[in-house]
């Protein structure tokens, strides 16, 4: 963060602040364990912890103050100290009004499925014209996203903060915090539905955050997901959508492989040919609305095919690791129907030699549509002809039980991630290629590290 003095963040955070001298900070953080000199220390409370606990290792390792609950701090002489009623919203307001005293673009992130893909898409294209910081993997929630805007440093020009949620309400909380100049909304799916309901419940609480952005602010849409119109009718900013093959930037002519996806993008007009180091035709997607987020603020489109060629994502995603010669595509880090199906259509279309499986894990979070959910997956496998669909543990093997009835013989379940990758071993050959999905719950990267110690 940008150098600062303390009783200014003591003022963002509505706090009581006791120190000697003109104190100046450079970083807030909440693990207690990479406390370092020049930080401001928050001792948040959580269910099962109490930060307040690890105050005296914090101020031992020379953190410049402390943040806590009123009643709680420590002796005056030992550290600067802000008391709050809560730290939590203590941490939320300094995040707030850090963010306006440094006026960064900040580009705010939703959507069910894409979020940290797209993220990250948008910060390497951003990047090419403003000095860019983005969310650091999936910190996306109440406590992430302070911390986020909080790390923006003296010379950053544009944050990309991604905002997750599980519960109604907790986009515009984000919000509040964030306060974005700009959004993207990646689409409304079915993740969380078992906290709210109902996928138009969802869509509501996704387009909480384009409707508050600005007037004079900038959002993207997907122009392929069908809540986008009603979103856009509550947006007091300019709307531009994205896609493939429609919207005022569209990715069209793919054409995939096991290194990525060539296509070419059409910016209102002017075409540019563009490659995605990255499969999978809704990553292409990502891209679509990343790039239309740059267009908008003035990066020309060779640019940005330029950076979309460099692109990396944070692991786990769409990750292509290469063993013997067979392409593990990890997709592992979380899933849910949207999500699983897109993965299983993009090994689909891959062009390859050998065989194409789908090693698929448990869909978290849906409530009394799993069934439902994972019955749907499975029947989605079998229509992408895929030569093998393999699922681990009891709930998965609704995908793989319904893959089955669907038409698709070599499909099984396996109790753990080992047993699983014991049977690849023996079947898999140079040339093939596996999906590896599932909730974040299901750890399906365990089955790749067994694979290859074995």
């Amino acid at each position: 963060m940008k150098s600062i003095a303390l009783h200014t963040l003591a003022s963002f955070a509505d706090g009581i602040f006791s120190a000697r001298g003109d104190i100046h900070v450079t970083r807030v953080i909440t693990d207690s364990r990479k406390v370092s000199p020049g930080d401001v220390f928050v001792a948040l409370k959580g269910d099962k912890f109490d930060a307040h606990d690890f105050l005296p290792q914090v101020i031992a390792a020379g953190a410049s103050a402390v943040l806590v609950e009123k009643g709680r701090g420590i002796a005056a002489d030992a550290c600067a100290m802000i008391e709050v009623d809560d730290t939590l919203v203590g941490l939320q307001n300094m995040a707030r009004g850090y963010r306006a005293w440094h006026q960064p673009l900040i580009i705010g992130l939703t959507g069910s499925n894409g979020k940290t893909s797209t993220k990250d898409l948008t910060a390497i294209i951003m990047a090419s014209k403003f000095r860019t910081r983005a969310t650091l993997g999936n910190l996306n929630n109440h406590i992430g996203v302070p911390l986020t805007l909080l790390s923006l440093d003296e010379e950053d020009e544009c944050g990309v903060v991604e905002m997750g949620m599980n519960h109604a309400g907790e986009i515009k909380q984000l919000v509040d915090i964030a306060l974005p100049d700009a959004a993207i909304v990646t689409n409304v799916g079915m993740a969380h539905i078992e906290h709210l309901g109902s996928r138009d419940a969802i869509g509501w609480e996704k387009g909480t955050l384009p409707a508050n952005v600005h007037g004079e602010g900038v959002v993207v849409l997907n122009a392929n997901d069908p809540y986008t119109d009603l979103i856009a009718r509550h947006c007091q900013a300019t709307v531009f959508r994205a896609g493939t093959n429609v919207g005022d930037v569209r990715a069209f002519d793919l054409r995939s492989n096991a290194e990525g996806t060539a296509f070419k993008l059409d910016f209102a007009g002017e075409v540019v040919q563009a490659f995605l180091p990255i499969m999978g035709d809704h990553m292409v997607g990502n891209a679509a609305l990343a790039a239309c987020m740059g267009w908008a603020h003035g990066i020309a489109p060779a640019d940005i095919a330029e950076a979309l060629s460099g692109a990396k994502l944070t692991g786990g995603r769409m990750e292509t690791k290469a063993v013997n010669g067979i392409h593990f595509i990890d997709d592992s880090y979380n899933a849910n129907p949207d999500s699983m199906k897109a993965g299983l259509t993009a090994i689909a279309a891959l062009q390859i030699s050998g065989r194409k499986v789908a090693v698929l894990g448990r869909m978290g979070e849906l409530g009394l549509h799993a069934v439902e959910g994972h019955c749907e997956v499975g029947k989605h496998a079998a229509a992408m002809s895929l030569d093998a669909v393999f699922t681990v543990g009891a709930e998965a093997a609704l995908i793989s039980d319904a893959a089955k009835a669907a038409g698709l013989s070599e499909s099984r379940n396996f109790t753990s991630q080992e047993a699983c990758a014991a049977h690849l071993k023996t079947i898999l050959q140079p040339g093939d290629a596996v999906l590896l999905k599932g909730s974040r719950s299901a750890g399906m990267e365990k089955v790749l590290t067994y694979f290859q110690n074995s």
